[in-house]
């Protein structure tokens, strides 16, 4: 597995290259995985992708709120 900084030295090494990437922006973890293993090098993040998946609208709550969403420190 590889650290965050680590995933950090790649994505930025795909800016540095002569080439362009195509970094598509899937809406929920089904796509994400297909979207990975179709070979693509990047993927975005959605909140609104992520919040309809959840049945819910986005920007209406605290992170923490829907189902994975970050842990709050105790």
């Amino acid at each position: 597995m590889l650290t965050q900084t680590e995933k950090g030295r790649a994505f930025r090494a795909l800016h540095e290259r002569d080439q362009a990437f195509l970094i598509p922006k899937p809406r929920d973890a089904g796509t994400a995985r297909l979207l990975a293993d179709l070979g693509f090098e990047a993927l975005a993040t959605t909140s609104a992708g992520y919040a309809f998946s959840a049945g819910q609208r986005d920007n209406t709550g605290a992170p923490g709120e829907l189902p994975g969403g970050p842990a709050r420190s105790q």
